[in-house]
């Protein structure tokens, strides 16, 4: 699927932060790469003008009536347009090499599975997929020869760490968080947090969603849930802290005392290019950390009083099945009501909560054969019972 020997690459989330550390990192080796699909969200310029930059084949966006708005900023060029569902679906299906993988949410899985049936090495930083449907993506990736592999920083660290070791000696996995940024607000303050404070991280440039993600650990929860599903660890193995300087992505302990601890600075394309480039190492344009001048690093045991979806994951993770896309919709949803105002930033864990219980005795949501269809339905469900819940004056009060 090469062409000469340039590697076929698409970028599904072209538009957010982590597509556009790929598209950084392409447009300085431009030679090595044939771009096939560039796909964004309403940010039709920038889709335009990075597809026209790296002649790429076609530039979707998820939005249809933005199809007429794409297709005037690539006037002139060579780059198809397109738009929508079904578009989106179609570029996945294009053949290519490598694919990075950074829609947000439960959009995202359909497309990696499509990646993944065309046999591509398929660069994983949508964590949802592996959250709703893990045990499909494994299985997809292992019937058509292609390879998954974490973007996620803390993922990214965990399976360097794990490079030529066994994964039986492994004792624990310690994923690092930053806190967000509420992480040393006073408690009774975070009623009042607003989503404009919410997005602000102390650390990493990320998109709104996701650091709002941060602040209430959601992001971190859902990332628990990823390294089980991802390594096949159990539950009892994987650990959080929290790291306010965000040097240490996550740690390794395995059976003879020694944690391996994977270290750099708080830069997504260190993980983007150990994707790229995998199996081999090349030069990034990251910073290299000066240990003298950094001083010290510090760490904090997670407040599941602070950060309740951590207590979530863990439960989410006891029951598998189908709780995962559970949890991941009703986040999702929540999200939305405290972006939209209707409720505090505190309400949030609770949604999901109400959700989950509701639904944990519901037919088939703790089925052992997981796939798309099914994990759709558990979305659309506990999508809807979230909305029942937020509308509930009596469960607020």
């Amino acid at each position: 699927m090469t062409v000469g020997d340039r590697r076929r690459v698409s970028i599904f989330g072209a538009t957010g932060s982590i597509g556009q550390n790929t598209i950084d990192l392409i447009a300085r080796d431009r030679d090595a790469y044939e771009v096939v699909a560039l796909t964004g969200g309403a940010n039709v310029a920038q889709l335009a003008s990075d597809a026209r930059m790296l002649g790429a084949q076609v530039a979707v966006t998820a939005h249809e009536d933005r199809l007429e708005d794409l297709r005037a900023a690539l006037a002139g060029s060579d780059v198809q347009a397109a738009a929508g569902r079904s578009a989106l679906i179609e570029a996945a299906t294009r053949p290519a090499d490598w694919v990075m993988s950074a829609i947000v949410g439960a959009a995202g899985l359909e497309p990696g599975l499509r990646a993944l049936e065309q046999g591509a090495t398929l660069a994983l930083a949508n964590k949802e997929s592996m959250v709703c449907a893990g045990p499909l993506m494994l299985r997809k990736a292992q019937e058509n020869g292609a390879q998954l592999l974490p973007v996620d920083s803390e993922h990214s660290a965990v399976f360097q760490a794990l490079i030529g070791e066994d994964l039986s000696a492994v004792e624990r996995v310690i994923i690092t968080a930053s806190g967000g940024a509420f992480r040393d607000w006073p408690l009774e303050d975070l009623d009042k947090a607003t989503p404009q404070q919410a997005a602000t991280h102390p650390n990493w440039a990320m998109g709104q969603r996701i650091t709002i993600d941060s602040a209430s650990m959601f992001n971190k929860a859902l990332e628990l849930i990823e390294t089980r599903e991802f390594f096949g660890l159990d539950p009892e193995k994987i650990e959080t802290v929290v790291h306010p300087e965000s040097m240490i992505h996550a740690l390794v302990g395995f059976n003879d005392g020694a944690l391996m601890a994977h270290v750099g600075p708080p830069d997504m394309r260190h993980a983007i290019g150990f994707a790229l480039n995998h199996p081999a190492r090349k030069t990034l344009p990251v910073e290299r950390l000066d240990l003298v001048k950094l001083g010290q690093l510090t760490f904090r045991a997670p407040c599941e009083t602070r950060w309740p979806a951590l207590r979530l994951a863990r439960e989410v993770m006891q029951a598998g099945g189908l709780m995962g896309a559970v949890f991941n919709a009703a986040k999702e949803t929540a999200l939305d009501g405290f972006i939209e105002g209707r409720i505090p930033f505190t309400r949030m864990a609770g949604v999901v909560e109400e959700v989950l219980t509701r639904l944990s005795s519901q037919a088939g949501h703790n089925a052992a054969g997981i796939t798309l269809d099914k994990v759709s339905e558990a979305d659309h469900l506990a999508r809807a019972e979230a909305l029942a819940v937020m509308q509930d004056e009596t469960w607020q009060d």
